[in-house]
């Protein structure tokens, strides 16, 4: 590979670096439950489409706000790391533990010149990323699938799944009992 000539995109710059002050800052000096509507319309303000009782944690890292979807009743938790050069959309009730990174770009490494793709991640309704997890790029999490703590996922996960590992393998179904 030659990266003599290697130039990423910066589409947004500016934007990037004002809520990257912010998200550092005045988002993290916002912590606990009572707050996250405040934080949340901070995230609105910078296009992310969060609902105002959405739980994102002041300690969660969020490269771009403007790719972030998340819909009610779910959660993205302390130390997570959202880096979303593409979308990444989670759906209702679904948690991403504390520590989990999720990664939405990478480099082609068949082209000489190792340019940036980002494909997007989907979290479907009442889906659950433990603890420590690492979601690459263009993963889908199939509904109500789990993966476990520690896991390493770089492929789709299909629905009432519980997976872990690394590369993340299947584990069992996922049965809810009433």
């Amino acid at each position: 590979m030659d990266l003599s000539n290697y130039k990423e995109p910066k589409p947004n710059h500016l934007k990037r670096i004002v809520w990257y002050i912010i998200n550092r800052t005045i988002f993290y000096a916002l912590p606990g439950i009572p707050l996250r509507s405040i934080r949340n319309l901070i995230l609105r303000a910078f296009g992310a489409k969060v609902p105002l009782k959405g739980l994102i944690y002041s300690t969660a890292k969020i490269w771009a706000p403007w790719n972030l979807e998340m819909d009610e009743h779910s959660c993205i938790g302390p130390r997570t790391e959202i880096y979303n050069k593409n979308k990444i959309i989670i759906g209702k009730n679904c948690v991403v533990s504390q520590g989990a990174y999720l990664c939405t770009a990478t480099h082609d490494i068949s082209d000489s010149s190792h340019p940036l793709i980002s494909f997007p991640i989907i979290l479907k309704d009442r889906s659950w990323v433990a603890a420590d997890v690492f979601v690459g790029p263009g993963v889908t999490i199939g509904e109500g699938a789990v993966v476990g703590a520690r896991a390493a996922v770089f492929k789709n996960v299909e629905a009432w799944c519980v997976v872990g590992g690394n590369p993340a393998k299947f584990i069992k179904k996922r049965i809810i009992k009433n």
